[in-house]
């Protein structure tokens, strides 16, 4: 990265904070590798705007969604606020928590010191501006990186199985990809909402599915993958499997949520099949459901009663330091990762301990 490139991410210092710049990770342009991309470097604190909060970063979260911004895959992401031709933002991070460091106008409910987690732009950075409306207080049982591994997976999956897929004590569901980030969150919250819970994941992660709660669990390289049964609610989160393949694990009037959906395709990167779904939905007894999650701090705050309760605990396989983040992104893509991997930014003062048993 050139001198000049760097120099374009110095702006004027946060007047809040006692400081001026910040340690982050930065990126001046779009592409599929991690280790090609960033650097980490002294750059300018951010600016605090109306109703939103400056956070003391203490760890960040790697999600499928951050390489997408990353890479600027699929094209569409870049017309969705995320920079044409180049990164809108210095860095990819979405997740994190931390301390509040220093509140803005118009900001209520939240003071410095305060142990907050949500969602932002450019969480992989010693400080992040963070909009109020993404951003809830820090369940009091887990550490910072358990919780940075949250906010965008466990709410994904809350959002699935409550909100689209409206799942109900005593259904049959089946989460596809359950060892994964969304999908490890998914078998917890759907056994805590009493639903009957069948996971499907790869042989050497069956044990760590089973450790969740799920009531049976399915090697995804078995012939008949679904177990031969048909299921009230189908949560697909990751892989590409036919909508006709997925239809028929589905009971006649099931539902099937699509989480997520990879392909290398550069216009819609699997997208397609969400398309498809949608045009198919009406013209068939079951309802066929992509999930476009939203980022909201009443889930969060939902989230944290049942992370609270003992219900649902983060999976992280792994932490990096910040200069180690595009090892984080390549672990996450290489498929390895048993749940979710974090990137661990500021030590804390205020790290909680780790709940007895929270590490399933």
């Amino acid at each position: 990265m050139s001198t000049s490139e760097l120099e374009s991410l110095r702006g004027p210092p946060a007047p809040e904070s006692g400081g001026t710049t910040m340690k982050a990770v930065v990126q001046t342009r779009y592409g599929p590798a991690p280790e090609k991309l960033f650097q980490v470097a002294e750059i300018a604190r951010p600016t605090l705007g109306d109703g939103e909060v400056l956070v003391r970063v203490h760890a960040a979260g790697v999600d499928r969604g951050t390489w997408h911004i990353m890479a600027g895959l699929p094209y569409p992401i870049r017309l969705a606020g995320f920079g044409l031709r180049r990164p809108k933002y210095a860095n990819p991070g979405r997740s994190l928590a931390g301390t509040v460091d220093a509140v803005g106008t118009d900001v209520a409910g939240f003071r410095p010191g305060d142990a907050v987690y949500g969602t932002c732009n450019g969480s992989f950075a010693e400080y992040a501006a963070v909009p109020t409306g993404q951003l809830a207080p820090k369940p009091a049982n887990l550490t910072f990186e358990q919780a940075a591994a949250a906010p965008i997976s466990a709410v994904t999956a809350l959002q699935g199985l409550r909100d689209r897929g409206r799942v109900q004590p005593g259904q049959t569901v089946l989460v596809i990809g359950a060892s994964g980030g969304v999908g490890t969150f998914a078998v917890q919250i759907a056994k805590a909402f009493g639903a009957e819970v069948t996971g499907v994941c790869s042989t050497a992660k069956m044990d760590l599915v089973r450790s969740l709660g799920a009531d049976h669990v399915i090697d995804y390289t078995a012939d008949d993958a679904d177990g031969g049964q048909r299921y009230d609610l189908v949560l697909d989160t990751g892989g590409h499997r036919s909508l006709r393949r997925l239809r028929r694990s589905l009971t006649p009037r099931g539902t099937l949520v699509i989480v997520g959906s990879e392909t290398d395709g550069r216009w819609l990167g699997g997208f397609d099949r969400s398309i498809r779904a949608l045009l198919w939905s009406p013209f068939v007894g079951q309802t066929l459901a992509p999930l476009a999650s939203s980022e909201k701090a009443a889930d969060l705050v939902a989230l944290t009663g049942l992370v609270e309760s003992g219900r649902v605990i983060p999976v992280v396989d792994r932490t990096y330091p910040l200069e180690e983040a595009a090892a984080a992104i390549r672990h996450m893509l290489d498929g390895r990762a048993r749940g979710k991997v974090v990137v661990s930014v500021s030590p804390s003062d205020m790290q909680s301990p780790p709940p007895s048993g929270s590490t399933p």
